[in-house]
């Protein structure tokens, strides 16, 4: 089972004589591979404990999402301008909102 990796950890694993072998990947399955890594970075800003561990698992995840982000042709400006919509919409997070219990309206 393999995982998209950053670029120079095959050297860094060489350089302490380690083993690694890698392939590159094709445009869909870069595609996938960089979706599950968002996840798998969403996990572990989830998980950190410390605040060094926080800020340092933010900025996997930000770079997940920035690589994912150029690969779908997707300016950061509009993902930006998508955020500050849903926020004048919707709200922030500021507010501590809390959502307990929940029921749809009746449609028709």
């Amino acid at each position: 089972m393999g995982k998209l990796i950053r670029d120079c950890v095959p050297e860094t694993i060489r350089a302490a004589g380690g083993f690694i072998e890698t392939r590159r990947l094709g445009d869909d399955e870069y595609r996938r591979a960089l979706r599950e890594k968002v996840v798998e970075e969403a996990g572990e800003v989830a998980s950190a404990g410390s605040r060094a561990e926080m800020i340092e698992e933010l900025g996997d995840l930000l770079e997940t999402v920035r690589a994912l982000a150029t690969h779908e042709r997707i300016a950061l400006a509009d993902i930006e301008l998508a955020a500050a919509q849903k926020r004048r919409e919707y709200g922030g997070f500021e507010g501590r909102t809390f959502s307990v219990s929940f029921e749809p309206p009746p449609q028709g």
